[in-house]
């Protein structure tokens, strides 16, 4: 099976503009993802950015950056856009698309979202424990699965807000995995009524009855899109730096 992971980077975030250069103890937050995603030894790993500046940083570090259009609607569009470019894709099995906002994910994690390929779905994602505390928060996506005995099944349904308690909800890992074919389809389908209510791209393939695999991973990985969340990061770093 022949994978790519593709990172989309925009700078012209709405929360946090410049994001994707900001430095984290040091290091450019791109650059770290770039770097965790290298380390996960799961394929060739792009960077799908619309700014000259990020393009520059990944290739003087050697690695592989590719430009796209800066007007796409979604990270998502983008890691498609990118896909198109990448010489000899028809020989590519799987696109993983790992969120530029998540410079301390686990290596182990983005092996993981290739499960729910090998298990047949066309669209994977990952999940972990909800915090009671993340039940009413709607920043936190929720997902609805019944993992019963199996790390990995299929979503019943995303939430933000939940009225009702549900034993089989978890916090949503916003990374996913899809065969090229599945991503053509997806991103080629209108939005849904429910992904424009819930501003969640995923409800697009649910609602056009698109089965997407979960697979569990035991944490959250930390992610920016706050500079409270920045400092959060670059604390844990150096505790962590500390310790070593």
């Amino acid at each position: 099976m022949k994978n790519v992971v593709i990172i989309p980077s925009r700078m012209a975030s709405t929360r946090l503009p410049g994001k994707p250069l900001m430095a984290i103890d040091g290091i450019p937050m791109i650059q770290r993802v770039w770097q965790q995603a290298i380390e996960s030894n799961i394929g060739e790993v792009f960077v799908a950015c619309s700014e000259i500046e990020v393009h520059d940083l990944i290739v003087s570090n050697g690695g592989k950056a590719i430009m796209t259009d800066p007007n796409l609607p979604s990270g998502t569009d983008r890691v498609h856009s990118a896909f198109l470019k990448i010489k000899n894709n028809k020989d590519i099995d799987v696109i993983i698309n790992l969120q530029g906002d998540m410079p301390l994910i686990n290596p182990e994690h983005i092996l993981k979202v290739i499960d729910p390929i090998k298990r047949n779905f066309t669209i994977g994602t990952l999940a972990t424990n909800l915090n009671d505390n993340e039940l009413n928060n709607p920043n936190v996506t929720k997902v609805e699965v019944d993992f019963k005995k199996n790390e990995t099944a299929q979503a019943l349904s995303f939430y933000r807000e939940v009225t009702i308690e549900n034993k089989n909800l978890y916090h949503h890992v916003g990374i996913y995995s899809y065969t090229p074919d599945s991503i053509n389809t997806f991103i080629n389908l209108p939005k849904s009524k429910n992904e424009i209510d819930l501003s969640l791209e995923q409800m697009r393939a649910m609602d056009s009855n698109i089965p997407i695999g979960v697979t569990y991973v035991p944490e959250v990985p930390m992610s920016v899109d706050t500079k409270e969340d920045l400092i959060n990061i670059e604390t844990n770093i150096r505790e962590h730096n500390d310790k070593s």
